[in-house]
């Protein structure tokens, strides 16, 4: 039986988890479901961000985009307008009732943060970040390429 050569990636998708489910529970009360506040923040971060890039940015498909976009649409966080230059496209922007409900999420998102990092030096936050973002870096060739191809197991 193959055995797991290292578990950062099982720790790094609990620790994912376990914040997601905190700010789910949290958020319940703004009218957002599950996840539906990566899709908010990115979308404030990047007003008239594409549907495309939005599922890039945030490593997920269209069809995972299109359904949240809708449902963030319909409780009036989001506007949907047709691009100007390519009629077949959509951007999205932020409406005033998503931009006040922003600042919160970025505060839980901080608070996360300062949970996940207590009793570390300012040295091993430094480091924790570049690591984390180059292992997103390494892996987003290979997503691109798996999710162009939907190659299965060989």
């Amino acid at each position: 039986m193959e055995k797991l050569t290292n578990d950062i990636l099982r720790e790094i998708g609990s620790l994912s988890r376990a914040i997601h489910s905190i700010s789910d529970i949290k958020y319940k009360e703004l009218k957002l479901q599950k996840g539906q506040f990566t899709f908010l923040t990115r979308i404030c971060e990047n007003p008239g961000i594409n549907f495309i890039d939005l599922s890039n940015m945030l490593k997920v498909d269209k069809t995972t985009t299109t359904k949240v976009v809708q449902k963030l649409i319909k409780v009036g966080y989001v506007d949907k307008i047709q691009d100007e230059t390519d009629k077949r496209g959509y951007n999205l922007f932020p409406t005033q009732k998503s931009i006040e409900v922003y600042d919160l999420i970025i505060k839980e998102e901080n608070r996360n943060i300062e949970v996940c990092l207590d009793k570390f030096t300012e040295s091993e936050k430094m480091v924790i970040n570049q690591l984390v973002k180059r292992m997103s870096k390494n892996i987003e060739t290979d997503w691109k390429n798996k999710k162009s191809k939907k190659e299965s197991f060989k």
